[in-house]
């Protein structure tokens, strides 16, 4: 089974305008979302920011080109899931470019995922350095153009598990 971008978000996950001033606010406030559509159960929130956090102080996920994902593996989830932020100031995120952060994209993948985890952080690094996906989600008018434009047929598929190995020939 193929877990498509697409299809762990709704319109209730993406925050168009972050209030966020630099990347721990912008975390509590994603997880704060997720825990307000029901992803994340309630009185798991601590546990999931400290679980992020820790992630974080090892190594900035600000990648880059205005891009910042922060994520971390949790007992306290069954699924990936995930919460898209856009701010439109930019957030101080640590970036190793040293530029602002528009772009967050907070996800959470079960503990003991380690493979998924991996992949899904390198697909969704390569999802987000196109510039043209990344000013279309920084231009879209609000939560439901943004998602319509990670749903979008050229998206389709972007984010998937690992490959199943092919059967010898």
């Amino acid at each position: 089974m193929n877990t498509r971008l697409g299809d762990i978000f709704s319109e209730f996950q993406i925050v168009t305008d972050l209030r966020a001033a630099n990347q721990w606010e912008a975390i509590d406030e994603l997880v704060e979302t997720l825990a307000g559509t029901g992803k994340i159960e309630d009185g798991h929130q601590g546990a999931i920011v400290e679980a992020v956090r820790k992630r974080e102080q090892s190594m900035s996920t600000g990648i880059g080109f205005g891009i910042g994902i922060p994520h971390a593996s949790t007992r306290f989830i069954s699924n990936v899931v995930a919460a898209l932020g856009r701010s439109k100031a930019g957030i101080n995120f640590a970036a190793l470019d040293g530029q602002p952060v528009n772009l967050v994209m907070l996800f959470l993948v079960p503990q003991g995922q380690f493979q998924k985890h991996l992949h899904i952080v390198a697909e969704l690094a390569k999802f987000l350095k196109n510039p043209a996906l990344r000013q279309a989600l920084q231009q879209a008018p609000d939560a439901a153009a943004m998602l319509h434009i990670i749903r979008s047929p050229s998206m389709q598929g972007f984010l998937h598990q690992m490959p199943k190995p092919t059967p010898a020939s």
